[in-house]
């Protein structure tokens, strides 16, 4: 093999504060204050590098003398050798010379003085590198000095330490704590972004690692620097970008794991034995679990160990404390990877045993029919394939075992299998378990370990291949997947045959392609043994197919079974049959139960997918604060288990929260994070909700040629039309926009009275079939909207009248405010201060600040002192009235005169008025001005990629 082309990086990645403590140290240091820092870290982290670059700044800058060496192991037992080769770095003679130190040695306070000395004239930076591994004495001469060195000492002492060093080296527990006291910084793993950029510094020369390699030598690398560039460097370039199959295990790890196991060599046997059976132990737990307590306390008296060692090391504060760690009844290696390097560099007699002796503990109870545990040690202690051995671990990986489990187990099962086909099954099973355990990029991988793409599995990987695309990919791929997935398992997999036609319709739903929905729902067979999914089947089919009493009378018998089931998919469906009739409330208990039902028992890959179920519900039964919470949750969960087109609804979700909520800025964020994912994937629903969201952003800050503008393609007919579960939800928002912005008029744009006529005529026909209680109010305000002043009176009071019988205080307060606003429009001021005052206390109560904004505003213009602070009162429009600030708001955006009349139920000649004082207030000659002042006070809208607001960001973390 060629190995691929492993540069080495001229920056360090993910090191940031790191290097800021580095280059605080040396600018005190240039300053003449001294010090003294220590790097921690196991092998391969960075250590060594950090040193390198503080020496190199210090050097290049001339910012004073240097002294500089790294241990060698070999010179451990040669006293005063350390020293030695520290003071051999002096670019000039010295006060005392350093092979009179290696033959006499120096005392701590010698040490001390010379370094003070060597610092009078300079600054002196002493650098040294895995001081753990210098002599005792010398080490010790080095941390009295490092102690003494503060403020004008004009001497900064840098080292760097294994982490924990004298817990596992037999050679001198005294590496531990001679240098305690002194300033550390611990260092940790590199994240996952700073360790892929490493990575494609390393594989430059290579071409663009596949996304598969890359999330495997990620995984693999567990954050090392050390580790990732030996990975990364044993592969060819085919192997790197996906032409030629890994190797498994992946090879040139050796180095970094022989430095972690090489701090274990001089540990008494019954201590290495421990730490052996420990590593094992891991091996049938979910990764990241570590290990039973009770399971190592019965493994070691079967091994034979003195139980002093082992309670020493389980439950004291001695031993090997460094190396493990205990955390309630469970048993971590320190560093992830220390366990690893244990079982790599054990005698494979001696690991093998080490299994067996696990394996014959866990049979215990069970010795007829082991369990998947002992299976998995069974499988460890295998010296090769076994196929025996590999059905007996595939027979046990069933439920209730979580899918994690699950898959580890088939993956056993495959290694050992030895017919290729029955080999290939097993890695495609496991890949569905890893993907239902939430783990996308494990799926991946062990798809492509099933060989070539022909194996053949009986439709398994073209399943799989299809489940990611739904949540991670266009969903019209998604579907086709599944469709031809569906055909090849029919055959012989209905449970999985279910669920691909179930997500085909899924995916035909997010795309808004309501026939694509009902040729997946008609393809799953009648009288399945589940009669409630018969009835959704049926109720939806129905419902698409315009038998809306029909499909109704389905749904709602789908809604009385939820009360009898646990299932999370039922429950999901049955929150959905709620929202599909309108009904609420009931699809927040469905929700919330789906919830607690995947928490509960799983599978982690639903965790998304419910909690968006659930926080969009809410959001409908106008509850915006925990449609928030639950989305932000659902955010991270979606980012943490590869789910970027859940993230794009829950985007959505959170847009139009905001949109209630406020500011506008974030629910700006919240729309362009929805659509940068959802536009690509093909995800209609999501592009239609956080359009909605951020025109009703706009109707609350008093844009609503804008709110108008953005809705029109989505509530009437054309190819931009919206998603057709959601686009009637946002006409209401439309009627309102298009009256408020003076367009409900036949204005040569299509705009027309007509348009709105029909509009509403349509969501009349949708309001009479839902049980949605904010219908009848909405439908009955859009009426008002568009009625002859002689009528619209009467419709506010019928939509007024409909609200009292439901619960929305949001959509009350909407009311309030546009029948407000039109008898002040009547010039009925006094009439119009009731409604206004009501509307400005529901929003403050409902946390709508911008609306509540708008409100006070109007309650301004109707003669009534009001203490909601208007937006853009700071700045340049501070001198100004509230209602100058208004007028020279819309007339910053763009709007002419009557336009603002309009928009603000003024005269021309009033607003003509108002504009003249602004211009005289704020010193300017010209609209253009005016525009430029306020678009500087105008604060960005977030750019969003991958992150949250500010504000969520925050409310995230209280989580």
């Amino acid at each position: 093999m060629t190995p691929s082309t492993v540069h080495s990086p001229p920056r360090l990645y993910g090191r940031s504060g790191e290097l800021a403590i580095l280059e605080t140290l040396l600018a005190r240091l240039r300053r003449g204050d001294g010090g003294a820092l220590a790097l921690t870290a196991p092998p391969g982290l960075g250590r060594t590098a950090l040193l390198l670059q503080a020496a190199a700044a210090h050097r290049d800058r001339g910012a004073g003398h240097l002294l500089q060496a790294a241990a060698a192991p070999a010179e451990r037992h040669l006293p005063h050798s350390g020293l030695h080769a520290l003071l051999c770095s002096a670019p000039g003679p010295l006060p005392v010379p350093p092979d009179l130190v290696l033959r006499n040695g120096i005392t701590p306070g010698a040490l001390l003085a010379l370094l003070r000395e060597l610092g009078a004239e300079r600054p002196l930076l002493v650098c040294v590198d895995d001081a753990h591994a210098w002599d005792p004495a010398s080490r010790a001469a080095l941390a009295f000095a490092a102690r003494r060195l503060g403020a004008g000492s004009r001497v900064a002492v840098l080292i760097t330490a294994v982490e924990g060093i004298g817990a596992v080296d037999g050679s001198g527990a005294a590496a531990e704590t001679c240098f305690a006291g002194l300033p550390a910084v611990r260092l940790g793993p590199l994240d996952e972004d700073a360790a892929s950029a490493f990575l494609d510094r390393l594989t430059d020369d290579a071409g663009e690692p596949d996304p598969v390699v890359r999330s495997e030598l990620l995984r693999e690398a567990a954050g090392n620097p050390r580790l990732l560039a030996g990975l990364a460097g044993r592969l060819t370039p085919d192997q790197l970008t996906g032409r030629t199959p890994l190797s498994y295990p992946l090879p040139g790890g050796e180095s970094v794991l022989a430095d972690h196991a090489a701090h274990l060599d001089g540990l008494p046997p019954d201590t290495r034995t421990l730490l052996l059976l420990a590593a094992a132990a891991q091996e049938h737990e979910p990764e990241g679990t570590g290990a039973e307590t009770a399971l190592l306390l019965r493994a070691g008296n079967l091994a034979g160990l003195a139980p002093a060692v082992v309670d020493r090391a389980l439950f004291g504060p001695a031993g090997t404390v460094s190396a493990l760690q205990r955390v309630g009844s469970r048993v971590h290696f320190r560093h992830p990877l220390l366990g690893r390097a244990v079982l790599r560099h054990a005698p494979p007699d001696r690991r093998r045993a080490a299994h067996g002796l696990l394996a014959t503990l866990l049979a215990a109870a069970s010795p007829q029919r082991p369990p998947l545990p002992a299976l998995v040690q069974r499988a460890c202690a295998a010296p090769g394939p076994d196929a025996a051995l590999a059905g007996l671990l595939a027979a046990a990986a069933v439920a209730p075992r979580p899918p994690a489990e699950r898959s580890a187990a088939l993956v056993r099962a495959a290694v050992l299998s030895t017919d290729a086909t029955l080999r290939a099954a097993r890695f495609a099973e496991a890949a569905d378990h890893a993907r239902l355990a939430g783990d996308p990029a494990r799926t991946r991988a062990l798809l492509a370990r099933r060989g070539p793409a022909g194996a053949p599995e009986g439709g398994l990987a073209p399943y799989v291949h299809g489940m990611l695309a739904l949540r991670a990919g266009p969903a019209a791929d998604a579907r086709e997947a599944l469709l031809a997935a569906a055909a090849l398992l029919a055959p012989h997999d209905p449970r999985r045959t279910l669920d691909a036609l179930l997500g085909a319709a899924e995916a035909a739903w997010a795309t808004g392609d309501a026939r694509a929905y009902l040729d997946a729902m008609r393809r799953i067979p009648l009288a399945s043994p589940d009669r409630a999914l018969d009835r959704y089947r049926a109720g939806m089919c129905a419902v698409l197919g315009s038998r809306t009493a029909e499909g109704h009378a389905l749904l709602r018998r789908c809604l009385d079974f939820a009360d009898r089931t646990e299932d999370p998919p039922a429950l999901l469906r049955a929150g959905v049959s709620a929202l599909v009739l309108g009904e609420v409330d009931a699809a927040c208990r469905a929700g919330a139960r789906a919830l607690a039902a995947v928490r509960t028992k799983g599978p982690d890959e639903l965790l998304p997918r419910a909690l968006e179920h659930l926080a969009y519900a809410e959001l409908r039964a106008g509850r915006h604060a925990g449609a928030r919470a639950h989305a932000l949750e659902g955010l991270h969960a979606a980012r943490r288990t590869g789910q970027p087109n859940a993230s794009a609804h829950l985007h959505a979700v959170l847009a139009l929260a905001a949109s209630v909520e406020g500011p506008a800025e974030v629910c700006a964020a919240h729309h362009d994070a929805a659509l940068a994912a959802a536009g690509p994937h093909g995800l209609a629903q999501a592009v239609t909700l956080a359009t909605w969201a951020v025109a009703r952003a706009d109707l609350a800050c008093g844009r609503p040629g804008e709110a108008a503008a953005r809705l029109a393609p989505l509530v009437r007919p054309g190819p931009h039309q919206g998603h057709f579960a959601a686009r009637m939800l946002a006409v209401p928002c439309y009627i309102e926009a298009a009256v408020l912005s003076g367009r409900a008029a036949d204005d040569g744009d299509g705009a027309t009275a007509a348009g709105l006529a029909t509009a509403v005529a349509e969501f009349a026909r949708w309001s009479a079939n839902t049980a949605d209680p904010q219908a009848p109010a909405q439908l009955a305000r859009c009426r008002a909207l568009l009625a002859p002043p002689e009528e619209a009176a009467a419709r506010y009071a019928e939509a007024l009248a409909h609200h009292d019988r439901a619960d929305g205080g949001f959509e009350r307060a909407r009311t309030q405010l546009l029948y407000g606003q039109w008898l002040r429009r009547r010039r009925r001021t006094r009439e119009a201060r009731g409604p206004l005052r009501d509307a400005l206390v529901a929003f403050e109560r409902c946390s709508a600040r911008a609306w509540a904004v708008r409100a006070g505003g109007e309650l301004r213009a109707a003669g009534e002192a009001v203490d909601v602070p208007e937006t853009g009162g700071t700045g340049p429009s501070a001198g100004l009235t509230p209602q100058q600030r208004r007028i020279a708001r819309c007339v910053a955006e763009g709007a002419t005169n009557r336009e603002v009349a309009e928009r603000l139920s003024l005269s021309p000649r009033t607003v003509d008025h108002h504009l003249r004082n602004v211009f005289a207030a704020l010193g300017i000659r010209s609209r253009t001005e005016l525009a430029r002042l306020f678009t500087a006070g105008r604060p960005e809208v977030p750019h969003v990629s991958g992150r949250l607001p500010d504000r969520d960001e925050k409310y995230s973390a209280d989580l």
